[in-house]
């Protein structure tokens, strides 16, 4: 047994989003005490501790912080040298002269390994303990994003980016219908759950990836149906991207002849009756425009939506409406969207998050409260991906995914903390001040994990 002492901040049990802030615990000297298996054993008041837990070794990181690992649902891996790329225009422009030549430098093995090792550097350096990460089109790319991952010790769920069809500039980046079919099936059979006999309980898992309903035909979309149909059931993920951009919506309603953007993922593709893609694993990143039914169907699924206001700024694709898309019932993620988000640190995105929304036209303005988005960034990730039960606060027997924080890092941030009021004034002035030189440690499952190890 091993403790940490410091002041414990997190959002306890399994609340809705509009229970978090009842759910808060904010405890100035609490206590993480974490087995030899990396479970947390006892989590609270230090005073609180029973006498029979006997830990080896107390960390003090007072008057430091302890907050649970970040979740970041979307994030691009091939795209980490990416941030900042001027593309002259919106997503689709963009798509074509910045990500998609820059995408296929990764066929390089030896930029691949070095693109790898960056990514889980920079994800350790801002405590990005658990992700969803958009793959790369290469297999030996993702063989390195999943090695450099077990190495590092994080968690990893990702899948290779699946483009059957595309413009001149995605040409190195497509593949037959039959080999992206081939290829997803051997990224399944060799990484999911490869570090453990359940899949279930290992850091590294997989998911069936198409870029965009656009990167594919309704061909490749039916035969990606039914090869999740036959996977669903061993916890095999599906992401992809919705609604992101007007212009892209447009097009796939002229491309697909659906009505609205999800029916293309939802099998509901001309006459066939594909299965769905759809589903408590399945996370879709943006939904910025979708439609009433769109996320009536998310919520009767168990869909989630990655919510990534940072890149959404910088492309231009407008906000998504935050009261009517969680009111919907569907779980609302965060995501950082690297590169178009230019922010990998969660609370950065936080930031933006609280900016976009309280600046929302129409009268949909509002202020979101601290605890909602400290559990937009941990537990409702850690529930989109189906990991609630593992991962997402710091609940006894919950794994230890935890960071800590050292405000004293930061100039200005001591003080400004010690002015706040209350809790909840502590926790708002914490997630949007906070900067990557006060997160001192992270920890996956009880090892610190450092960034040394994956450069």
């Amino acid at each position: 047994m091993r403790a940490y002492r410091g002041h414990l901040v997190h959002i306890t049990g399994a609340p809705s989003l509009e229970q978090a802030g009842d759910h808060l615990v904010s405890a100035p000297d609490g206590v993480l005490v974490v087995d030899d298996d990396g479970v947390i054993a006892y989590s609270g008041e230090y005073v609180g501790m029973p006498w029979h837990i006997a830990p080896e070794e107390v960390v003090d990181h007072r008057p430091g912080f302890l907050l649970p690992g970040f979740v970041d649902t979307h994030i691009h891996y091939p795209q980490t040298f990416c941030t900042d790329s001027f593309g002259g225009g919106q997503l689709l422009d963009w798509l074509q002269r910045c990500i998609f030549p820059a995408e296929a430098t990764l066929a390089d093995a030896a930029v691949a390994q070095r693109t790898a090792r960056a990514f889980c550097r920079r994800r350790i350096e801002v405590g990005t303990t658990t992700a969803l990460v958009f793959g790369s089109a290469f297999p030996d790319a993702q063989d390195a994003l999943f090695t450099e991952s077990l190495a590092a010790g994080l968690r990893t769920i990702s899948g290779r980016g699946i483009q059957t069809v595309g413009p001149q500039a995605a040409a190195p980046l497509l593949t037959s219908e039959r080999a992206a079919i081939e290829l997803s099936v051997q990224e399944i059979n060799r990484w999911h759950g490869a570090d453990a006999a359940d899949p279930a309980e290992a850091l590294v898992q997989v998911a069936v990836m198409p870029r965009f309903a656009l990167s594919v035909t309704d061909h490749t979309l039916i035969a990606l149906g039914e090869l999740y149909d036959s996977v669903r059931g061993q916890g095999v993920y599906f992401h992809s991207h919705l609604s992101e951009n007007f212009h892209e919506i447009a097009a796939v309603r002229a491309a697909f002849g659906v009505r609205d953007y999800l029916d293309t993922y939802d099998g509901r593709l001309g006459d066939s009756a594909a299965p769905t893609l759809l589903g408590p694993r399945s996370v879709l990143a943006h939904g910025v425009h979708c439609t009433g039914r769109e996320l009536a169907r998310m919520a009767d699924t168990g869909t989630s939506i990655a919510h990534c206001p940072t890149s959404q700024q910088f492309l231009g694709s407008g906000t998504m409406p935050w009261r009517r898309t969680t009111a919907s019932g569907v779980t609302v993620a965060l995501g950082s969207d690297v590169g178009a988000g230019d922010e990998w640190l969660m609370a950065r995105v936080l930031n933006d998050c609280f900016k976009v929304h309280i600046s929302a036209p129409d009268g949909a303005g509002l202020s979101i409260p601290p605890a909602q988005l400290l559990f937009t960034a941990t537990l409702a990730g850690a529930r989109a991906l189906d990991l609630a039960d593992r991962v997402g606060n710091l609940d006894e027997g919950k794994e230890a995914d935890f960071i800590v924080i050292d405000p004293q890092r930061q100039s200005l941030l001591p003080e400004q903390l010690d002015r706040a009021e209350d809790a909840g004034a502590m926790l708002f002035t914490l997630l949007l001040g906070l900067r990557e030189p006060s997160i001192v440690e992270v920890f996956v499952r009880g090892r610190r994990l450092t960034a040394a190890e994956a450069a």
